[in-house]
């Protein structure tokens, strides 16, 4: 009964379901590794993130360029503030503000992006306190430049002037005339009564939207594995079925003559 599957067509289909069983256990087991991945890097930033506070600043250039490995580390540069710029629609506390991002002119001609404190309410030029003059020297956490419409980040444009999105050197190059690092600062004590800005996690870490896509692609490919198993025994069944009711006369004559005619390919084979 059980000889229809030495067919070519069913050796396509066997050989199809043994290449796809492995290979959506493979996609699973890689997406839930990449989720575990996400969490262990969730922890070590918290555990990160309270060392950091404890250990003395370096200067900026022995930090750079930032990566996991230096993203919110102590951090301490010289220079004299330049052009004031606002980010809107960011959240501290449950209220909604927007960051006072000022820009530190160094020795070494590039500006460095040091957001200064939160605010709340709209962005108001009028009502954002004016940076210190002279020469300053900022202590803070180092942040990697950020990514529009990632980790909270809004991705809207058409702001008015004076406003930037993203803190990122990618988004300020267009608002300023002179060259910026790829690197922000968040000072550890807000300056002039504002509310000092939290350190933020790495592109890419933590438990953000892209660890629980990982989470909801490992249950995806199970699923996958498991269709497959299901389709092949459903066919398997219809098979066996059709091979009964034609060996019983249950088949009516049209289809009993295609029946017939595969019985008696699978016989030749």
């Amino acid at each position: 009964m059980y000889r229809f599957l030495l067919t070519p067509r069913w050796w396509g289909i066997n050989v199809f379901v043994l290449l796809a069983i492995p290979f959506c256990v493979f996609m699973g087991s890689w997406q839930l590794g990449r989720f575990e991945s996400r969490v262990e890097d969730h922890r070590g930033a918290g555990e990160q993130a309270a060392e950091n506070k404890q250990e003395a600043a370096r200067p900026l250039a022995e930090l750079l360029p930032v990566d996991k490995a230096t993203v919110g580390r102590q951090v301490t540069a010289a220079g004299r503030y330049g052009e004031q710029l606002l980010v809107p629609d960011r959240e501290l506390d449950g209220k909604r503000g927007y960051y006072v991002l000022t820009l530190l002119h160094t020795d070494d001609g590039k500006a460095l992006p040091v957001v200064r404190g939160w605010l709340p309410g709209d962005p108001g030029r009028a009502e954002a306190p004016a940076a210190p003059r002279g020469e300053v020297t900022v202590t803070g956490a180092l942040q990697a430049s950020e990514v529009p419409g990632e980790n909270g980040v809004p991705s809207q444009g058409g702001l008015p002037t004076g406003q930037t999105a993203a803190i990122s050197a990618a988004s300020l190059v267009n608002l300023v005339s002179y060259d910026v690092y790829d690197a922000w600062v968040t000072l550890n004590k807000g300056d002039s009564g504002m509310k000092p800005v939290p350190v933020t996690a790495a592109n890419d870490t933590g438990l953000d939207l892209k660890a629980f896509q990982n989470l909801g692609y490992t249950g995806e490919w199970f699923v996958f594995a498991g269709f497959v198993v299901f389709m092949w025994f459903r066919l398997l069944r219809r098979e066996v079925e059709s091979v009964r009711d034609a060996e019983l006369g249950l088949v009516p004559e049209g289809e009993a003559d295609g029946v017939e005619g595969q019985q008696q390919e699978r016989a030749n084979t």
